[in-house]
């Protein structure tokens, strides 16, 4: 299954900035992505590899739970998401401060 490039792009939601994945990024050479929820590694790895430029060489992708919340006196839950940690092959990088 091929997807055009504007379907790629819409696999990727954010990059998360967190002292967690500065830490994975730092040590060895992770970054960490929400994307969609119905997202596969196959999908986020072209999405990377096309929007920027690099090559990756895994993708581990996990399900985050959104937590209960109390909104005064009614329970509530946060969305569930999907979380991607895509590591980059030696010699590649990805700088988010120069975009």
């Amino acid at each position: 299954m091929n997807l055009t490039n504007y379907q790629l792009a819409n696999v990727l939601q954010a990059p998360i900035i967190s002292e967690k994945s500065t830490n994975a990024a730092e040590q060895n050479k992770r970054i960490v992505f929400k994307v969609k929820p119905e997202a596969t590694k196959k999908q986020v790895k072209d999405a990377v590899e096309a929007m920027f430029k690099v090559e990756v060489d895994s993708v581990n992708i996990l399900n985050v739970k959104g937590k209960q919340k109390r909104f005064g006196r009614t329970l509530g839950k946060r969305s569930d998401w999907k979380k991607a940690y895509v590591k980059l092959k030696p010699g590649h990088d990805i700088d988010f401060s120069a975009a």
